[in-house]
């Protein structure tokens, strides 16, 4: 058994099995389903644009169009067979074609039907095309999570690709596995932070981070999961300051010495900051504890810093 959901092994995601996982922690380092929701895109194609065919430029990055298949022919024999469809919107008409999967594309794609075709278009001939475009039935109200969202964009291996765990292969498991597992993840910063910092909680992070519907929210997600993994640094770094100061004693110095007063009042050229004051005060705190000391004074050139580090050498 396991102690948490996430710490399932990824052979257990619908759709690996032992092979697909094997390649997954070789190439990726994932494990578990942990590691696998840790496994963040990398950028965003934007889904919620439509541009018009006269809108394409040679430098369009990823684009959707709404238009209308007007004609479909096969080109080509063997090696060079490719279906070439003709897509027409108010504006214009482009190309789209396939050179592989040409049984489906011959089957599913007909003319006369009007769909929302999304791709990188490129310049051939003074026509445009894109090669193995996503095809989707266009409604006045399309829906599911294709073309109204931020498209995740996850990094891959080619080792991967052959076992068609490409981007778009780890978004399907990705997305069935918060499917799977999301009504489980627990909460893993107390309510009050998320309430004075106004985060999101991490059931809500992992899904916007994965599959956000809008800026907002893929905002508020990084910073939600930025937020926490400094969190858990910030904790690290004071549980070992903890741990160091109950294990190593250092000396305590429960009376100022002479040689400091003496130097402040008879000696230092110039008055010190509020600042500087504040700061020294704050040394002399600690050198009467009796524990290990560790602090960064940290100032622009020329604040000061140097008669700081003086003084605290002769308290």
């Amino acid at each position: 058994m396991f102690n948490s959901i996430l710490d399932t092994p990824v052979e257990f995601i619908k759709g690996v099995g032992p092979s697909r996982a094997d390649v997954l922690k070789k190439d990726l380092g994932l494990f578990t389903f942990q590691d696998m929701l840790a496994h963040y895109p990398f950028r965003y194609i934007d889904r919620t644009k439509y541009f018009k065919i006269n809108q394409i430029n040679p430098d369009s990055q990823y684009i959707q169009i709404i238009g209308r298949i007007i004609s479909k022919k096969v080109i080509g024999d063997k090696r060079t067979k490719r279906i070439v469809a003709v897509f027409k919107d108010d504006t214009g008409i482009m190309e789209l074609v396939w050179f592989q999967s040409l049984k489906w594309v011959e089957d599913h794609i007909t003319v006369g039907t009007a769909y929302v075709a999304f791709g990188k278009p490129s310049l051939f001939n003074g026509t445009f095309s894109i090669s193995h475009p996503e095809m989707e039935l266009y409604q006045n109200k399309p829906t599911g999570r294709g073309n109204l969202t931020l498209q995740p964009i996850y990094s891959s291996t080619e080792k991967l690709k052959k076992f068609t765990l490409d981007s778009k292969g780890l978004q399907r498991l990705i997305a069935g596995l918060l499917d799977q597992v999301i009504p489980q993840v627990p909460e893993n910063l107390p309510q009050h932070v998320i309430d004075k910092y106004q985060l999101p909680n991490k059931r809500m992070a992992l899904l916007s981070i994965h599959f956000p519907k809008n800026e907002k929210d893929l905002n508020a997600a990084q910073r939600r999961l930025k937020f926490e993994e400094l969190f858990y640094i910030q904790l690290q770094l004071l549980h070992n300051k903890q741990l160091r100061q109950l294990k190593f004693k250092g000396a305590s110095f429960e009376k100022v010495g002479e040689k400091v007063n003496r130097f402040y009042k008879e000696f230092l050229p110039f008055e010190l900051t509020n600042a500087q004051k504040r700061v020294v005060k704050e040394i002399r705190i600690d050198t009467q504890r009796g524990v290990q000391m560790n602090r960064l004074v940290q100032g622009d050139v020329g604040s000061g810093k140097t008669a700081v580090a003086l003084m605290s050498m002769l308290l």
